[in-house]
């Protein structure tokens, strides 16, 4: 049956910013957030493999229409690189492949040089079992039925590759890193790639993600898995609130709102706190937001309007 006006407003709408633990799915996280929040409209800006910790962002209700301004954003993680020997995931859930080479007597400039070939803008081609389409299919479907997978290389941008510190584990040799790198891009195929360049194989045995554009884990919640207790409060960050964190802003006089909130164009003379084009966020004079916009000559022209009994 389809909700009324009434149903929207009694259900949760926002932005949920979650530190996932390890072991556990991004779809566990959503399922579980359904069941604690009583909705069914639940989705993530960017999954993390059941491995990996950190920050996982979810749409709540009207939320959910923003994800789409958040999968595009920067991210940052720590990892683990362990080098020495490759495997099939390019991570530590994968089976061993290729010879054992001892790594840990590698020099940090050798180390150093092969890193700076992987800063900047470069071409990656992602890992055999990413979730990316091939004809239809998940990559990682078609590997783990045994099909061989060749995916083509894609650019992404590397902004920051650093070792935090090395650690001999004799035959192999560990490395904390940190990566700043473009929405898009595979923290395992980087250690795959750099243990190829220093020809000692290379995989990844850690990973956390500690930002998503100017979204910090830090920030972020614990979600008991079931069977932990549903006790637990969630704070939902306002559409809003997190629209105005990602894309320029214009205020709104009241009329202005109203004609926004029902699909209408209004005047863009108001003012900006951000550059001409692509999109803003429309907020009222309480700083709800109203839509995205797109200028349209001298007017903003909505792309996406929040009914008014979900805006908060």
């Amino acid at each position: 049956m389809a909700r009324g006006p009434q149903d929207l407003a009694a259900l949760p709408h926002g932005v949920l910013l979650v530190d996932k633990a390890p072991e556990r799915t991004s779809h566990d996280v959503v399922a579980r957030v359904r069941w604690l929040l009583g909705t069914k409209k639940v989705g993530h800006a960017g999954t993390l493999d059941p491995m990996a910790t950190g920050l996982l962002i979810l749409g709540v209700g009207q939320g959910t229409r923003l994800l789409t301004h958040l999968v595009g954003l920067d991210k940052t993680y720590t990892a683990t690189i362990r080098l020495g020997r490759a495997t099939t995931t390019d991570d530590r859930e994968g089976e061993e492949i290729g010879e054992l080479v001892p790594a840990a007597g590698l020099a940090p400039d050798r180390i150093e040089g092969s890193l700076d070939a992987l800063r900047g803008e470069i071409q990656q081609v992602p890992s055999t079992v990413s979730a990316i389409k091939v004809d239809g299919k998940r990559a990682y479907a078609r590997a783990r039925a045994g099909e061989d997978v060749t995916l083509s290389a894609r650019p992404v941008t590397i902004s920051d590759f650093t070792v935090l510190a090395l650690r001999e584990a004799d035959p192999f040799l560990d490395l904390d890193v940190t990566v700043t790198c473009s929405s898009g891009t595979y923290v395992r195929a980087l250690a795959r790639d750099l243990g190829a360049a220093l020809g000692v194989g290379g995989h990844l045995t850690a990973l956390r993600r500690t930002r998503v554009g100017p979204f910090a884990v830090q920030d972020a919640v614990h979600v008991p898995a079931r069977g932990e207790g549903d006790d637990v409060e969630l704070p939902l960050r306002s559409l809003g609130e997190t629209a105005a964190r990602v894309m320029p802003t214009v205020g709104l006089v009241e009329e202005s709102a109203t004609a926004l909130g029902q699909g209408k164009r209004v005047s863009a003379t108001m003012r900006s706190d951000g550059p001409e084009g692509g999109v803003l966020a429309a907020l009222d004079p309480q700083g709800r937001l109203v839509a995205v916009v797109e200028t349209e000559g001298e007017h903003l022209r909505p792309v996406l309007v929040v009914p008014p009994e979900a805006r908060s």
